[in-house]
């Protein structure tokens, strides 16, 4: 059992950044594989980044390639989501994700692959 509490979320400026925290609590953080999707109002959630629990592989939506990063401190138990050049198009609720990592599989990029959820943050990004 894992326990996603997100935090970092607010309102910024297009063009800024936020740095979006996810702490885990529960057993064995660094034998999951984490995502991190959104969701904006009137709109399904959506896939914005993977890392598996090596740490080594990740996956970013296309529309913000080169603009987030994802990373993990398995010390902290903790997976970060570095945004930067935000947009208001990214204006969204933002949910971290978690699934049991193995050997075989890419990072995650669906809903339906993950068992544990956060409640959320809100992100809002004004022009």
């Amino acid at each position: 059992q894992v326990q996603l509490v997100e935090s970092g979320g607010g309102l910024v400026q297009a063009g800024g950044t936020l740095r979006l925290s996810c702490a885990a609590s529960g057993r064995l953080f660094s034998n999951y594989d984490m995502g991190w999707f959104r969701q904006a109002p009137g709109k399904e959630r959506e896939f914005v980044a993977a890392i598996r629990w090596t740490g080594g592989d990740t996956a970013y939506a296309e529309d913000v390639k080169g603009r987030f990063t994802i990373s993990r401190d398995n010390a902290k138990n903790t997976v970060y989501l570095q945004m930067n050049s935000l947009k208001p198009e990214d204006t969204a609720d933002y949910y971290c994700a978690a699934r049991s990592g193995d050997l075989w599989r890419a990072p995650g990029t669906n809903v339906w692959e993950y068992v544990y959820w956060g409640q959320g943050t809100q992100v809002t990004v004004s022009s």
